[in-house]
């Protein structure tokens, strides 16, 4: 009976896992695929270059014992190395390789594996800084971790480089940040296994994308003891990887990161116009990518407007999900306010959260290094904070809101060029004049504030959108109609023109 290709490696499977652990079986024998079977050769494919070369480092006598079990002494093993994961439009590139250290012959020098590893660079778009940066080093006795000065690799000690305060839990959700937080809690339960491989985050300085990812690597970590979960910035893995090239311990670099279940890589825009850096990155891309294994990044832009990158990196980097962050509105600014209150056990009145939340409305970055301020002000001054402490304490860290046009002078402005009382502005009230006077300051709130309709409404009585909608449409338009109302807004508007 004649054996096909899939029977006689499954067999040769059953052979090697009896021989090793079963966390080296997974992570360097599952992810082979069997390609063909022709002439007492087998063919089988493997992930990278990287991964051809590890296996015939440390795995060869084990591959020849299980070869000849199967095919006899003259039975021999060939490699097929995916050297570009190809795209929709074009098929993924292999290069076959014999095993360079053949059954029939002694076990030879790194000679043919360090060749082979150069032909297999040769094929990409930058081959001289490729060949350069893949060149192996002598077959070492340690691997090394590049984030400690030596030490074995054992996946039960490999530290994660995480931050554990960076939780969901502690991760406000509003509409600036809704989609990238869901798919970062979908990726955090199934790493690896849902459409989201990879997981680009996008956003400017200070929106929360190192909190986000890192809250993904510690949920994985926290449900997945047996996942070796990986943080590291951009700046540090070229680092690491200049320092393996300066030391001659670049294979041990490349191991080292094919070990890793969940790669989370922090500023991938730093990358660029590193081209040795992004070959060896785009090498361990692939091969994680296609063993299963999870890839987060974060960006400060989205992939098409990151310059100084391979275009072969970029078109991977939008196989997954790109998602962005914003910067948080005022209903998410109060909360991410009230959940650092509640979290450093501290008490602040509610005008005073408001006071804040309306006038840092960049970053959460700021906006908590604000809160950090006032906080030290009123310790070291003994004095309970209120809304008047908030002002002078934070005078030279926030903008000045009172020197600009904001709801309170808009109020108070309206409330007084219409002689009512400010309090009614906010009031149920529905008397002609004040109705007028309130209409009029929500108006000129939408065209001078950058609050939206629901903050707005907010601010006068807790209505609701569509209150303050109206409230615009009828003020524009008896602009349109009312020579004598239009008027009135001129002055007004002249009012706010020197603010």
């Amino acid at each position: 009976m004649s054996k096909d290709c899939h029977t006689v490696w499954a067999n040769c499977l059953r052979v090697i896992k009896s021989t090793i652990g079963e966390q080296s079986y997974r992570t360097w024998f599952q992810p082979i695929v069997p390609v063909q079977l022709h002439n007492n050769v087998l063919l089988i494919q493997v992930p990278s270059t990287y991964f051809y070369e590890f296996l015939e480092e440390h795995y060869v006598e084990e591959l020849k014992r299980a070869i000849h079990q199967e095919l006899g002494v003259e039975g021999r093993l060939e490699y097929s190395i995916v050297v570009d994961q190809g795209n929709a439009q074009q098929k993924p590139r292999t290069l076959n390789l014999p095993t360079a250290r053949r059954a029939a012959g002694p076990v030879t020098s790194n000679t043919a594996a360090a060749t082979s590893l150069a032909q297999s660079a040769q094929t990409s778009s930058a081959r001289n800084e490729a060949a350069a940066s893949v060149r192996p080093a002598p077959a070492p006795n340690i691997l090394r971790n590049p984030f400690e000065a030596s030490k074995s690799i054992d996946r039960d000690y490999l530290k994660s480089q995480l931050n554990g305060t960076y939780t969901f839990e502690n991760y406000i959700e509003g509409d600036c940040n809704r989609l990238s937080r869901s798919a970062g809690l979908a990726v955090a339960n199934k790493p690896g296994t849902t459409s989201f491989n990879p997981l680009m985050i996008y956003g400017g300085v200070g929106l929360g994308k190192t909190h986000l990812v890192q809250a993904i690597g510690n949920h994985i970590k926290a449900t997945n003891t047996d996942k070796f979960v990986l943080y590291v910035s951009a700046e540090k893995f070229t680092n690491q990887f200049i320092e393996s090239l300066r030391s001659n311990q670049v294979q041990d670099f490349a191991n080292f990161y094919l070990l890793v279940d969940i790669l989370i890589l922090d500023d991938v825009q730093f990358l660029s116009g590193k081209d040795k850096t992004q070959e060896m990155f785009f090498h361990i891309f692939n091969h994680l990518h296609q063993a299963g294994k999870q890839i987060v990044m974060t960006s400060d832009r989205p992939p098409r407007d990151l310059v100084g990158l391979e275009d072969r990196l970029l078109s991977r980097f939008k196989w997954g999900l790109t998602a962005d962050l914003q910067s948080p509105d005022f209903e998410t600014r109060m909360a991410i306010i009230q959940n650092k209150m509640q979290q450093d056990g501290i008490d602040i009145p509610p005008q005073v959260v408001e006071y804040l939340a309306h006038s840092v409305n960049t970053n959460v970055r700021e906006l908590e290094g604000v809160l950090i301020s006032l906080v030290a002000q009123s310790s070291l001054n003994r004095r309970e904070i209120d809304l008047e402490m908030a002002k002078q304490a934070l005078r030279h860290i926030i903008e000045e809101v009172e020197a600009e046009v904001n709801l309170d002078f808009i109020q108070k402005t309206c409330a007084e060029y219409f002689s009512v009382p400010l309090e009614l502005l906010k009031a149920k009230t529905r008397k002609k004049e004040v109705v007028t006077a309130r209409q009029v300051a929500m108006y000129f709130a939408k065209e001078h504030t950058s609050h939206s309709l629901k903050s707005i409404g907010h601010h006068f009585g807790g209505r609701d959108h569509s209150t303050v909608i109206h409230s615009v449409q009828t003020v524009s338009d008896l602009i349109d109609s009312d020579k004598s109302f239009r008027g009135t807004i001129v002055e007004l508007r002249k009012k706010f023109a020197g603010r």
